[in-house]
């Protein structure tokens, strides 16, 4: 696969990160690691066939970590791995300005 050319950083985060899901999963692995029904009922909207695909995209972008635990019934569990980790830092500022947008169209449509 030929590499895309970038002019700046942006792209290639965005390239990772692209889409609806991804970031919001990678936000909600930040504070501990989540079995996939978790990650289920805390990403609303998403499909489980959505969800796996997604998961398989983090993990091969080694954003995400899958660890399985052989047991009975198997369990797996899904983790941000250091390079997730720095991303969500990254993402940080980006969701405190989505939360400032939804207050101000709150405050727009409330006048």
């Amino acid at each position: 696969m030929a590499k895309k050319p970038y002019a700046c950083g942006v792209g290639p985060a965005f390239e990772v990160i692209g889409g609806k899901w991804k970031a919001v999963i990678l936000w909600e692995l930040q504070l501990r690691p989540l079995r996939f029904g978790e990650l289920r009922r805390v990403v609303e909207g998403i499909s489980e066939k959505m969800l796996v695909q997604q998961l398989r995209e983090l993990e091969a972008d080694e954003l995400v970590s899958r660890k399985v635990f052989h047991e009975v019934p198997p369990r797996v569990e899904y983790a941000a791995t250091r390079l997730g980790a720095s991303l969500n830092a990254a993402l940080a500022p980006l969701a405190d300005w989505g939360e400032r947008l939804l207050k101000r169209r709150a405050g727009r449509q409330a006048a």
